[in-house]
Protein backbone atom coordinates (compact mmCIF):
# COMPACT_ATOMS: atom_id res chain seq x y z
CA UNK A 1 0.00 0.00 0.00
CA UNK A 2 2.86 2.98 0.92
CA UNK A 3 4.92 1.53 -1.96
CA UNK A 4 1.71 2.10 -4.37
CA UNK A 5 1.10 5.43 -2.88
CA UNK A 6 4.86 6.89 -3.16
CA UNK A 7 4.86 5.57 -6.70
CA UNK A 8 1.46 7.72 -6.65
CA UNK A 9 3.20 10.92 -5.64
CA UNK A 10 6.32 10.25 -7.59
CA UNK A 11 3.99 9.78 -10.53
CA UNK A 12 2.64 13.22 -10.37
CA UNK A 13 5.99 14.52 -9.77
CA UNK A 14 7.12 13.70 -12.79
CA UNK A 15 4.19 15.17 -14.58
CA UNK A 16 5.29 18.42 -13.17
CA UNK A 17 8.89 17.89 -14.69
CA UNK A 18 7.69 17.00 -18.30
CA UNK A 19 7.90 13.28 -17.69
CA UNK A 20 5.61 10.61 -18.66
CA UNK A 21 3.63 9.09 -15.63
CA UNK A 22 2.98 5.97 -14.77
CA UNK A 23 -0.89 5.30 -14.66
CA UNK A 24 -1.99 6.17 -11.22
CA UNK A 25 -4.52 4.03 -9.49
CA UNK A 26 -8.28 4.86 -9.98
CA UNK A 27 -10.61 7.07 -7.79
CA UNK A 28 -12.50 4.29 -5.30
CA UNK A 29 -9.71 1.79 -5.01
CA UNK A 30 -9.12 3.38 -1.91
CA UNK A 31 -5.62 5.07 -2.86
CA UNK A 32 -5.35 9.19 -2.60
CA UNK A 33 -5.53 11.03 -5.54
CA UNK A 34 -2.95 12.98 -6.73
CA UNK A 35 -4.21 16.21 -8.40
CA UNK A 36 -3.27 17.51 -11.29
CA UNK A 37 -0.54 20.07 -11.28
CA UNK A 38 -1.48 22.84 -13.59
CA UNK A 39 1.42 24.38 -15.90
CA UNK A 40 3.50 27.11 -15.33
CA UNK A 41 1.56 30.48 -14.56
CA UNK A 42 4.16 32.21 -16.37
CA UNK A 43 5.93 29.71 -18.84
CA UNK A 44 8.56 28.46 -16.47
CA UNK A 45 8.31 25.38 -14.43
CA UNK A 46 5.31 24.61 -12.31
CA UNK A 47 7.34 25.35 -9.77
CA UNK A 48 9.04 28.14 -10.20
CA UNK A 49 12.57 29.07 -10.58
CA UNK A 50 15.01 31.85 -10.37
CA UNK A 51 15.84 34.16 -12.63
CA UNK A 52 19.08 36.07 -11.49
CA UNK A 53 18.08 38.24 -7.94
CA UNK A 54 14.16 37.70 -9.25
CA UNK A 55 11.83 34.49 -8.83
CA UNK A 56 10.64 33.97 -12.26
CA UNK A 57 6.97 35.05 -11.21
CA UNK A 58 8.00 38.52 -10.40
CA UNK A 59 5.26 40.00 -12.60
CA UNK A 60 2.72 37.73 -11.43
CA UNK A 61 3.50 38.90 -7.58
CA UNK A 62 3.75 42.58 -9.52
CA UNK A 63 0.32 42.09 -10.72
CA UNK A 64 -0.55 41.22 -7.37
CA UNK A 65 0.15 44.77 -5.98
CA UNK A 66 -2.54 47.16 -6.17
CA UNK A 67 -2.14 49.38 -3.23
CA UNK A 68 -5.59 49.47 -1.95
CA UNK A 69 -4.62 51.75 0.63
CA UNK A 70 -3.38 54.53 -1.26
CA UNK A 71 -4.96 58.27 -1.52
CA UNK A 72 -8.09 57.78 -4.23
CA UNK A 73 -7.89 53.80 -3.92
CA UNK A 74 -8.64 53.37 -0.85
CA UNK A 75 -12.58 54.10 0.50
CA UNK A 76 -11.83 56.43 3.30
CA UNK A 77 -12.48 59.37 1.48
CA UNK A 78 -11.89 61.66 3.81
CA UNK A 79 -8.20 63.15 3.71
CA UNK A 80 -7.22 63.50 7.40
CA UNK A 81 -8.85 59.88 8.41
CA UNK A 82 -6.92 58.26 5.07
CA UNK A 83 -3.86 60.04 6.54
CA UNK A 84 -4.39 58.66 9.83
CA UNK A 85 -4.77 55.35 8.55
CA UNK A 86 -2.52 55.19 6.19
CA UNK A 87 0.44 56.21 8.66
CA UNK A 88 -1.35 53.88 11.20
CA UNK A 89 -0.50 50.94 8.46
CA UNK A 90 2.92 52.08 7.61
CA UNK A 91 4.26 52.27 11.82
CA UNK A 92 2.80 48.62 12.27
CA UNK A 93 4.55 47.96 9.54
CA UNK A 94 8.17 49.22 10.95
CA UNK A 95 7.89 46.46 13.39
CA UNK A 96 10.26 48.18 15.52
CA UNK A 97 8.42 49.71 18.44
CA UNK A 98 7.28 53.88 19.39
CA UNK A 99 10.06 55.08 22.14
CA UNK A 100 9.53 58.08 24.09
CA UNK A 101 13.08 57.76 25.78
CA UNK A 102 14.07 61.09 27.51
CA UNK A 103 17.04 62.75 25.37
CA UNK A 104 19.06 64.39 28.25
CA UNK A 105 21.11 65.85 25.87
CA UNK A 106 25.00 66.62 26.41
CA UNK A 107 26.66 69.04 24.70
CA UNK A 108 30.14 69.03 23.92
CA UNK A 109 32.69 71.92 23.66
CA UNK A 110 31.40 75.11 21.00
CA UNK A 111 33.60 75.76 18.33
CA UNK A 112 33.21 79.19 16.50
CA UNK A 113 32.91 79.28 12.48
CA UNK A 114 31.63 81.73 9.48
CA UNK A 115 28.61 83.04 10.71
CA UNK A 116 27.71 79.57 12.96
CA UNK A 117 28.95 77.89 15.89
CA UNK A 118 29.41 74.16 16.13
CA UNK A 119 28.99 71.78 19.02
CA UNK A 120 28.44 67.73 19.38
CA UNK A 121 25.83 66.90 21.28
CA UNK A 122 24.74 63.12 22.40
CA UNK A 123 21.73 61.70 23.40
CA UNK A 124 19.40 59.01 23.49
CA UNK A 125 18.19 58.63 20.32
CA UNK A 126 15.93 55.51 21.75
CA UNK A 127 16.17 53.24 24.35
CA UNK A 128 18.58 51.23 22.83
CA UNK A 129 21.69 53.70 23.10
CA UNK A 130 22.90 57.54 22.83
CA UNK A 131 24.20 58.78 19.93
CA UNK A 132 26.70 61.79 18.77
CA UNK A 133 25.22 64.37 16.17
CA UNK A 134 26.69 67.22 14.88
CA UNK A 135 24.37 70.66 16.11
CA UNK A 136 25.26 73.73 13.83
CA UNK A 137 23.37 77.52 14.83
CA UNK A 138 23.54 80.17 13.60
CA UNK A 139 25.10 83.60 14.95
CA UNK A 140 22.48 85.97 16.15
CA UNK A 141 18.78 85.82 17.53
CA UNK A 142 16.75 82.92 17.47
CA UNK A 143 14.55 80.88 17.25
CA UNK A 144 15.42 80.34 13.83
CA UNK A 145 14.24 77.41 11.40
CA UNK A 146 16.05 74.41 11.35
CA UNK A 147 17.09 71.59 9.18
CA UNK A 148 17.31 67.94 10.22
CA UNK A 149 19.94 66.67 7.47
CA UNK A 150 19.92 62.56 6.70
CA UNK A 151 23.01 61.85 5.31
CA UNK A 152 23.25 59.11 2.20
CA UNK A 153 24.41 55.36 1.52
CA UNK A 154 27.02 55.58 -1.18
CA UNK A 155 28.69 52.24 0.34
CA UNK A 156 30.84 54.15 2.44
CA UNK A 157 30.41 53.82 5.69
CA UNK A 158 33.18 55.61 7.72
CA UNK A 159 31.58 58.71 7.76
CA UNK A 160 28.09 59.22 8.28
CA UNK A 161 26.74 62.89 9.64
CA UNK A 162 30.18 63.74 8.41
CA UNK A 163 28.94 63.76 4.67
CA UNK A 164 26.94 66.74 4.98
CA UNK A 165 29.14 68.31 7.91
CA UNK A 166 32.24 69.28 7.78
CA UNK A 167 34.23 67.32 10.48
CA UNK A 168 35.65 69.67 13.00
CA UNK A 169 36.44 67.28 15.38
CA UNK A 170 38.37 64.12 13.44
CA UNK A 171 40.94 65.29 11.05
CA UNK A 172 40.78 61.21 9.37
CA UNK A 173 37.31 61.71 8.35
CA UNK A 174 37.95 65.27 7.56
CA UNK A 175 39.70 64.00 4.74
CA UNK A 176 37.36 61.24 3.86
CA UNK A 177 34.35 63.43 4.45
CA UNK A 178 35.99 66.14 1.54
CA UNK A 179 36.42 63.54 -0.77
CA UNK A 180 33.09 62.37 0.05
CA UNK A 181 31.64 66.31 -1.10
CA UNK A 182 33.66 66.62 -4.37
CA UNK A 183 32.20 63.43 -4.92
CA UNK A 184 28.22 64.16 -4.13
CA UNK A 185 27.85 67.66 -3.28
CA UNK A 186 30.07 69.82 -5.87
CA UNK A 187 32.65 69.59 -3.11
CA UNK A 188 30.17 72.00 -0.79
CA UNK A 189 29.14 70.21 2.90
CA UNK A 190 25.31 70.98 2.59
CA UNK A 191 24.56 71.57 6.84
CA UNK A 192 27.58 74.11 6.84
CA UNK A 193 26.24 75.69 3.56
CA UNK A 194 22.27 76.36 5.77
CA UNK A 195 24.25 77.14 8.84
CA UNK A 196 25.70 80.27 7.51
CA UNK A 197 22.30 80.76 5.86
CA UNK A 198 20.32 81.13 8.91
CA UNK A 199 19.01 77.57 9.94
CA UNK A 200 19.81 75.58 12.50
CA UNK A 201 21.24 72.42 11.37
CA UNK A 202 21.20 68.46 13.25
CA UNK A 203 23.18 65.40 11.50
CA UNK A 204 23.15 62.06 13.02
CA UNK A 205 24.96 58.85 12.39
CA UNK A 206 22.25 56.04 10.84
CA UNK A 207 23.17 52.63 12.63
CA UNK A 208 26.12 51.30 10.92
CA UNK A 209 27.57 54.78 9.60
CA UNK A 210 30.49 56.94 11.51
CA UNK A 211 30.39 56.85 15.23
CA UNK A 212 28.00 53.65 14.98
CA UNK A 213 29.68 51.64 12.57
CA UNK A 214 32.11 50.98 10.68
CA UNK A 215 30.13 48.30 8.61
CA UNK A 216 30.37 46.93 5.73
CA UNK A 217 28.67 46.05 2.44
CA UNK A 218 28.71 42.57 2.84
CA UNK A 219 27.32 42.17 6.42
CA UNK A 220 24.36 44.70 6.07
CA UNK A 221 22.53 41.69 5.15
CA UNK A 222 23.25 39.82 8.06
CA UNK A 223 22.52 43.12 10.43
CA UNK A 224 19.04 43.00 9.13
CA UNK A 225 18.22 39.44 9.34
CA UNK A 226 19.51 39.47 12.77
CA UNK A 227 17.43 42.51 13.79
CA UNK A 228 14.36 40.35 12.08
CA UNK A 229 15.18 37.47 14.45
CA UNK A 230 15.28 39.86 17.26
CA UNK A 231 11.92 41.21 16.53
CA UNK A 232 12.85 44.43 15.20
CA UNK A 233 13.57 46.14 11.62
CA UNK A 234 16.56 47.58 10.27
CA UNK A 235 14.70 50.02 8.25
CA UNK A 236 12.02 50.32 11.45
CA UNK A 237 14.53 51.33 13.55
CA UNK A 238 15.85 53.78 11.09
CA UNK A 239 12.55 55.44 10.28
CA UNK A 240 12.02 55.65 14.53
CA UNK A 241 15.23 57.33 15.04
CA UNK A 242 14.53 59.88 11.96
CA UNK A 243 11.28 60.99 13.98
CA UNK A 244 13.31 60.95 17.25
CA UNK A 245 15.90 62.92 15.34
CA UNK A 246 13.51 65.29 14.29
CA UNK A 247 11.28 65.92 17.44
CA UNK A 248 14.59 66.54 19.25
CA UNK A 249 15.38 69.21 16.73
CA UNK A 250 12.16 70.69 16.75
CA UNK A 251 12.53 71.24 20.64
CA UNK A 252 15.42 73.17 20.99
CA UNK A 253 14.65 76.14 22.72
CA UNK A 254 16.88 78.04 19.77
CA UNK A 255 14.76 76.46 17.04
CA UNK A 256 11.28 77.68 15.66
CA UNK A 257 9.61 74.07 16.06
CA UNK A 258 7.08 75.62 13.10
CA UNK A 259 9.55 75.54 10.86
CA UNK A 260 11.83 72.51 10.65
CA UNK A 261 12.61 70.44 7.23
CA UNK A 262 13.79 67.34 6.80
CA UNK A 263 16.48 66.83 3.84
CA UNK A 264 18.52 64.51 2.23
CA UNK A 265 20.21 62.98 -0.95
CA UNK A 266 20.06 59.55 -1.79
CA UNK A 267 18.93 57.23 0.43
CA UNK A 268 18.77 60.62 2.83
CA UNK A 269 16.18 61.59 0.46
CA UNK A 270 14.11 58.64 1.11
CA UNK A 271 14.30 58.97 4.65
CA UNK A 272 13.98 62.59 4.83
CA UNK A 273 10.39 62.28 2.64
CA UNK A 274 9.30 59.14 5.16
CA UNK A 275 10.58 61.50 7.70
CA UNK A 276 7.79 63.97 7.06
CA UNK A 277 5.22 60.62 6.32
CA UNK A 278 5.64 59.75 9.83
CA UNK A 279 6.48 62.67 11.73
CA UNK A 280 3.94 66.40 12.64
CA UNK A 281 7.36 68.11 13.63
CA UNK A 282 8.97 68.09 9.86
CA UNK A 283 7.09 71.15 8.38
CA UNK A 284 8.94 70.24 5.05
CA UNK A 285 11.24 68.22 3.14
CA UNK A 286 13.18 68.10 0.39
CA UNK A 287 14.39 64.50 -1.04
CA UNK A 288 17.05 64.27 -3.70
CA UNK A 289 18.02 61.24 -5.76
CA UNK A 290 15.11 58.97 -3.95
CA UNK A 291 11.84 58.62 -5.68
CA UNK A 292 10.02 56.01 -7.56
CA UNK A 293 7.11 54.34 -8.33
CA UNK A 294 7.86 50.07 -6.79
CA UNK A 295 6.97 48.04 -10.04
CA UNK A 296 9.33 50.61 -12.06
CA UNK A 297 11.79 49.98 -9.39
CA UNK A 298 11.39 45.92 -9.03
CA UNK A 299 13.21 44.83 -12.74
CA UNK A 300 16.17 43.30 -13.77
CA UNK A 301 19.03 44.82 -13.09
CA UNK A 302 18.09 47.69 -10.49
CA UNK A 303 20.48 48.31 -7.76
CA UNK A 304 17.98 47.55 -5.25
CA UNK A 305 17.30 43.94 -6.23
CA UNK A 306 20.93 42.77 -4.79
CA UNK A 307 19.42 43.25 -1.28
CA UNK A 308 22.16 44.43 0.70
CA UNK A 309 21.53 48.31 1.25
CA UNK A 310 17.75 48.00 0.45
CA UNK A 311 16.82 46.84 3.83
CA UNK A 312 17.67 49.94 5.27
CA UNK A 313 13.92 50.69 3.28
CA UNK A 314 12.71 47.76 2.96
CA UNK A 315 9.56 47.17 5.54
CA UNK A 316 7.85 43.64 4.63
CA UNK A 317 4.14 44.22 3.65
CA UNK A 318 4.22 47.60 3.00
CA UNK A 319 3.68 46.94 -0.84
CA UNK A 320 0.26 45.33 -0.25
CA UNK A 321 -1.08 48.53 1.25
CA UNK A 322 0.86 51.49 -0.19
CA UNK A 323 3.57 52.17 -3.33
CA UNK A 324 6.54 54.52 -2.41
CA UNK A 325 4.65 57.20 -3.46
CA UNK A 326 1.59 57.21 -1.36
CA UNK A 327 3.67 56.84 1.78
CA UNK A 328 5.22 60.12 1.14
CA UNK A 329 1.65 61.40 0.13
CA UNK A 330 1.05 60.87 3.74
CA UNK A 331 2.91 64.27 4.31
CA UNK A 332 0.82 66.14 2.21
CA UNK A 333 -0.15 69.40 2.07
CA UNK A 334 2.67 70.13 3.41
CA UNK A 335 5.27 71.83 1.53
CA UNK A 336 7.99 69.26 -0.25
CA UNK A 337 10.24 69.09 -2.95
CA UNK A 338 11.56 66.28 -5.28
CA UNK A 339 14.75 66.65 -7.79
CA UNK A 340 15.88 63.45 -9.77
CA UNK A 341 19.21 63.40 -12.27
CA UNK A 342 17.86 62.25 -15.50
CA UNK A 343 21.52 60.11 -15.54
CA UNK A 344 20.83 58.66 -12.57
CA UNK A 345 21.41 54.96 -13.63
CA UNK A 346 20.00 54.00 -9.71
CA UNK A 347 16.22 54.74 -10.88
CA UNK A 348 14.56 54.82 -14.16
CA UNK A 349 13.22 57.67 -15.84
CA UNK A 350 9.79 56.26 -16.26
CA UNK A 351 9.36 55.29 -12.69
CA UNK A 352 10.62 58.68 -11.13
CA UNK A 353 8.02 60.31 -13.42
CA UNK A 354 5.36 57.46 -12.69
CA UNK A 355 5.98 58.24 -9.05
CA UNK A 356 5.80 62.39 -9.69
CA UNK A 357 2.45 61.55 -11.40
CA UNK A 358 0.85 60.10 -7.98
CA UNK A 359 2.80 62.89 -5.66
CA UNK A 360 1.26 65.85 -8.00
CA UNK A 361 -2.74 63.83 -8.07
CA UNK A 362 -2.50 64.02 -4.16
CA UNK A 363 -1.26 67.51 -3.47
CA UNK A 364 -3.44 68.83 -6.29
CA UNK A 365 -6.67 66.92 -5.22
CA UNK A 366 -6.01 68.95 -1.53
CA UNK A 367 -5.62 72.27 -4.01
CA UNK A 368 -1.93 72.36 -2.69
CA UNK A 369 -0.16 72.16 -6.39
CA UNK A 370 2.24 75.15 -5.36
CA UNK A 371 3.57 73.33 -2.49
CA UNK A 372 4.86 70.08 -3.97
CA UNK A 373 8.04 70.58 -6.58
CA UNK A 374 9.31 68.03 -8.29
CA UNK A 375 11.32 68.03 -11.21
CA UNK A 376 14.11 66.04 -13.39
CA UNK A 377 17.79 67.24 -14.35
CA UNK A 378 18.30 65.81 -17.45
CA UNK A 379 22.06 66.63 -17.72
CA UNK A 380 22.73 65.63 -14.10
CA UNK A 381 23.06 61.76 -12.49
CA UNK A 382 22.90 60.34 -8.91
CA UNK A 383 24.31 63.64 -7.24
CA UNK A 384 22.76 66.56 -5.31
CA UNK A 385 24.72 69.29 -7.25
CA UNK A 386 25.58 72.78 -6.08
CA UNK A 387 23.01 74.03 -8.80
CA UNK A 388 20.40 72.09 -7.31
CA UNK A 389 21.64 73.15 -3.88
CA UNK A 390 21.23 76.42 -4.73
CA UNK A 391 17.37 75.81 -5.14
CA UNK A 392 16.64 73.59 -2.51
CA UNK A 393 17.73 76.44 -0.63
CA UNK A 394 15.71 79.12 -2.53
CA UNK A 395 12.78 76.83 -1.70
CA UNK A 396 13.61 76.57 2.05
CA UNK A 397 13.62 80.16 2.34
CA UNK A 398 10.23 80.40 0.75
CA UNK A 399 8.48 77.59 2.56
CA UNK A 400 9.85 78.37 5.94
Amino acid sequence: MHRRALLTGLAGGLAAAGATPAPAASPGQGEPVVPAVPAAAAGGAAYGVVEGDLPAFHQLLKDELRFPLAWGTSPVRDFRAWRRTARAKVEELLVAGEDDTPYAPEYGERAEADGYTRELVTFALTRYGRVRGALLTPHGRGPFPAVLLLHDHGSRFDIGKEKLVAPWYDDTRLASAREWAARCFSGRFVGDELARRGYVVLAVDALGWGDRGPLTYERQQALASNLFHLGSSLAGLTAREDVRAARFLAGLGRVDRRRVAAVGFSMGAHRAWQTAALSDDVAAAASVCWMTGLKEMMVPGNNTLRGQSAYYMLHPGLARHLDIPDVASIAAPRPMLFFHGGRDTLFSTEGVRAAYGRLRAVWRSRRAGDRLVTEVWPDLGHVFADRMQDEVFAWLDAVL
